[in-house]
């Protein structure tokens, strides 16, 4: 996990400048330490308002074994040269499996002007909790949320 927090600072040094890297972290307190992530019943009811948009920042293998019919797939690496395709006026939800490249893709949209979070307890949770029942009504709400 270290390692994977280190590599994420070095790698916004170096997209996007120490002194932007350096404002963010300047202002980072328990308010964004809190608004930086969402779990899986809240990222649910915030698509079905219609209010975010799921990004499955997993690469295409990932995604083509297996995936989530109403997210939006854009790898990681792909996100630099695809930021047009996503909406300012929504919160983004960054997720994978778990969450450690989703916390990459949120710092990365954050610094770009973006409303973003990462999806802190992973797609494979989302799964889990996307059964049944739950499954039926999840799709329910979103088609009516989309008919609107």
């Amino acid at each position: 996990m270290k390692k994977i927090i280190l590599g994420l600072c070095l790698s916004c040094i170096v997209l996007f400048g120490a002194d932007n890297f350096d404002k963010y972290l300047s202002k980072f307190n328990a308010k964004e330490r809190n608004e930086m992530k969402i779990q899986t019943p809240d990222m649910l009811n915030m698509l079905e308002e219609g209010k975010a948009i799921l990004v499955d920042i997993r690469t295409y293998k990932e995604h083509q074994a297996w995936n989530m019919g109403f997210a939006k797939h854009i790898p990681l690496n792909e996100l630099p040269k695809r930021l047009g395709e996503l909406p300012k006026d929504k919160l983004i939800i960054t997720a994978c499996p778990h969450n450690d490249r989703a916390n990459m893709a949120r710092l990365y949209l954050k610094l770009k002007g973006y409303n973003a979070r990462y999806l802190s307890d992973g797609l494979l949770k989302t799964t889990d909790y996307l059964k049944g029942d739950n499954a039926e009504e999840f799709i329910d709400e979103l088609n009516k949320e989309k008919t609107k």
